[in-house]
């Protein structure tokens, strides 16, 4: 029979056992880090020209936005393209999502606009964005793809690590996203993705060699409304200051833009809704009883 003494020593010892097994995954996933690339900090994009129009990106940074993309449109596209232009220039904001702040998606969300922040883990990379979006998660758990996708403005994300140079650390994410809905455009002059929404995007995100503070990211677009894959590479920069400013950004706030139905609506200083465009017709007010006479 055992005693009070041996029972007491062989709790101890499992509790023990217990405590070093629970502590294996943490140390495992310490050494784990050292495999990532160094990605803490603020991120904000670089345009390396000059947009077409101040403060607004491109899909391109090195060429103006809309028509100065020079987008390999498909001739149906090309003419959505022209049509957008013009509701543009006559006041109208066409189907762009971005004016009253119902979302941006991909691949606008990639081009640090506003700035991000990654967070690395063997399971999930993610990259938080401060801007209309919040956030992307990239898988990099081994998953396949679902058989069904919710459709997202920001897709559905599945990426892996790679060590190219077989130093033992990881150099490259490579990651692919689809499971879209839309409408979706490359930058607010209106060029646009497929209405279809079966766009696939395939990233490759790096450090530059000689740069540790400039982030590549070389995007590669296959999309319906393309003659061809369009391939960019856009450029993240690294804020120095190791303690930077997160602004409070709400898109809604001071946005003088309404949308209503499939109309967009100007909201003057006096809280007045006006039209963007001539000849826009009103609002429907059947639901209010005392609508203006």
């Amino acid at each position: 029979m055992l005693n009070h003494r041996s029972i007491y020593a062989i709790a101890s010892g499992v509790a023990l056992l217990v405590m070093a097994l629970v502590a294996v995954p943490d140390i495992a996933t310490a050494g784990d880090e050292t495999k990532y690339p160094d990605l803490r900090g603020q991120w904000m994009g670089v345009l390396r020209a000059r947009p077409g129009l101040p403060g607004q990106p491109s899909f391109d940074a090195s060429k103006p936005w809309g028509k100065g993309q020079e987008a390999p449109l498909t001739a149906e596209y090309q003419a959505i393209l022209e049509e957008n232009l013009k509701s543009q220039k006559e006041g109208g904001t066409f189907d762009w999502l971005g004016a009253t702040c119902l979302g941006f998606g991909m691949p606008l969300i990639a081009y640090g606009f506003e700035p991000q922040e990654f967070i690395i883990t063997p399971e999930t990379t993610y990259i938080l964005i401060n801007w209309v979006e919040h956030n992307r998660r990239i898988y990099t758990d081994g998953r396949d793809w679902p058989k069904e996708i919710e459709p997202t403005l920001t897709g559905y994300s599945i990426g892996r690590w790679i060590d190219e140079d077989g130093d033992g650390r990881y150099d490259v994410l490579e990651v692919e996203t689809r499971g879209f809905k839309g409408p979706r455009h490359y930058d607010a002059a209106g060029v646009p993705l497929h209405h279809d929404n079966q766009s696939v995007f395939k990233e490759r995100i790096y450090l530059d060699k000689n740069d540790k503070n400039i982030l590549r990211n070389e995007i590669t677009v296959y999309d319906h409304a393309l003659t061809r894959p369009w391939t960019v590479t856009r450029d993240l920069r690294r804020n120095p200051n190791p303690q930077p400013t997160w602004r409070e950004f709400i898109c809604t706030e001071n946005n003088p833009y309404v949308r209503i139905d499939k109309e967009t609506y100007y909201l003057s200083a006096d809280g007045m809704l006006m039209p963007m465009r001539k000849g826009q017709p009103a609002p429907d007010l059947r639901h209010f009883t005392d609508a203006q006479k």
